[in-house]
Parts: structure tokens; C-alpha cells; sequence
């Protein structure tokens, strides 16, 4: 096995690393959240990292074995569901719904593990030479990119989740 793909497996191994800590850690925050849209959030964002463990998980299997990157390797992943989640909480949740200090915690963390995410996927994809190596990089870093904006605007919504419900249901005043 030549240099580059030893370099290409250990790179897939830190990503199965951080994609399986990153479940966990959603996992857990899920059941200890009270709050309905962190409980929607951190299930979604679970479901979606064990989606991204198990493609990497498979395509670590192939090049160990094959010794290269593959040819043909599903570009594809479950789109992530957490700007859905957000519509569902503006159209259904009490808007004055609580977050306590370890749902701020939580998510603060977990921004800052997409924001590394997305760095480390984009780190990749940049010094990809294949070009289907580099699509699948591009990828998970968009996906960890919109888990981090959707982080984000839970993190404002559990700052002020009455102006947050007034922003996103764009309720204005017009003087009309």
C-alpha cells in the first residue's frame, strides 16, 4: 500500500472517530434535554452523523482492501432533516418553551464540533487529487456546514425563543 493511500486511511479513521463521538455525544443530549426542539435537534443530527460513520465505515473497508480510492462510490447521503425540524417547531411548539444552561452548553459545543467538521471535510476535499474523492469531501462538509447553521439558530432560539418565533414567522409591524 503506497503513502497516499495510508494517508487516505488514516484520515477516514479520524473522520469515523469524530462522526462516532459526535453521534454519542447527540444521543445523550437528547435524552437529558427537556426541550422539545433540542430534543428534535440532537436526534436528527444523531441519525444523521451514524449515516455518515457508516458510509466512511464502508468506504475505509473498500480502500483498505482495494488499496485505492474507489471508481464508484455513492456521492449520496440521507439529506439532513434539521431545517424541517425547524419549520415544525415555528408552525407547532410553544414558542416559550425553556432551554437550561446545559442545552446552551450542548449546542455550543456541538457548533463547535460541525464548525471542525466542516474544516476537516473541507481540508480534505481541497487536498483531494480524485475527483470522486473530492465530491464525497465537498459533501460532508456541506452537510456539517448546515448542521452548524441550524445549530446555531437553535442556539438563538434557546437565547430568545419569543423573538426567535417573531423572526422566523416574519411577524412585523407596518404602520399601516
Amino acid at each position: 500500500m503506497n503513502a497516499k493511500t495510508e494517508e487516505r486511511i488514516k484520515a477516514l479513521e479520524v473522520a469515523l472517530n469524530n462522526e462516532a463521538r459526535e453521534r454519542d455525544f447527540y444521543l445523550k443530549h437528547k435524552e437529558r434535554t427537556i426541550n422539545p426542539l433540542g430534543k428534535l435537534m440532537f436526534s436528527s443530527i444523531a441519525s444523521d452523523e451514524d449515516e455518515h460513520y457508516q458510509r466512511i465505515l464502508e468506504l475505509h473497508k473498500r480502500l483498505q482492501k482495494e488499496g485505492r480510492w474507489p471508481e464508484t462510490i455513492p456521492l449520496k447521503v440521507k439529506g439532513t432533516e434539521v431545517k424541517a425540524i425547524i419549520q415544525k417547531l415555528v408552525d407547532a411548539v410553544d414558542a416559550f418553551s425553556q432551554a437550561d444552561t446545559d442545552d446552551m452548553q450542548a449546542v455550543q459545543i456541538a457548533i463547535d464540533f460541525e464548525a471542525k467538521g466542516e474544516k476537516f471535510y473541507s481540508d480534505l476535499a481541497q487536498s483531494a487529487e480524485d475527483p470522486t474523492e473530492k465530491k464525497f469531501y465537498e459533501l460532508l462538509s456541506s452537510i456539517e456546514r448546515e448542521h452548524c447553521l441550524s445549530l446555531q439558530d437553535t442556539r438563538e432560539y434557546f437565547q430568545d425563543p419569543a423573538g426567535w418565533y417573531r423572526i422566523k414567522e416574519r411577524h412585523h409591524i407596518d404602520g399601516a
